[in-house]
């Protein structure tokens, strides 16, 4: 019997990757294609972000892949001056949430927007973005 290899591409993601191992490890390879995926259940049609295998709402594992595309509006975003392990070298940096309508996607501010440019309410989009260690990850950019 052939020994399986280890599906081990989520590695990939972020500063510093706490998992290897997921069930949505294409999310990674739709970043290297500078694509940011999140999930819909086929069944149900509840959408998720972070993408997720399976439907928490249905149970049913029924999903498909699609574009994080257009503009989110800022819900929310703080600042941070203390951060966990292997994330120190990045402060400051700010994290928000943004709302695409269906669903929601937490993550980092582009450091090419400065704190006092951020306003609830503004208009911005999610983009890929390859970190200068290999790693890789996604930003909210003005559109």
């Amino acid at each position: 019997m052939a020994k399986k290899e280890v599906d081990d591409r989520f590695k990939k993601f972020g500063t510093v990757s706490f998992t290897a191992i997921t069930k949505t490890n294409d999310f990674i390879s739709y970043l290297e294609e500078g694509k940011v995926m999140a999930t819909r259940c086929k069944e149900c049609g509840a959408v998720y972000f972070p993408p997720r295998s399976d439907c928490a709402k249905c149970l049913n594992s029924n999903m498909e892949w699609f574009e994080v595309t257009g503009t989110g509006t800022l819900l929310s975003f703080s600042e941070l001056k203390y951060a966990p392990v292997g994330f120190e070298d990045d402060l400051p940096y700010t994290i928000a949430l943004l709302d695409y309508g269906d669903y929601k996607v937490f993550g980092r501010i582009s450091q090419e927007i400065p704190y006092e440019d951020l306003n609830v309410g503004m208009k911005l989009k999610t983009e890929f973005n390859n970190l200068p260690s290999g790693q890789l990850n996604y930003v909210f950019k003005r559109p």
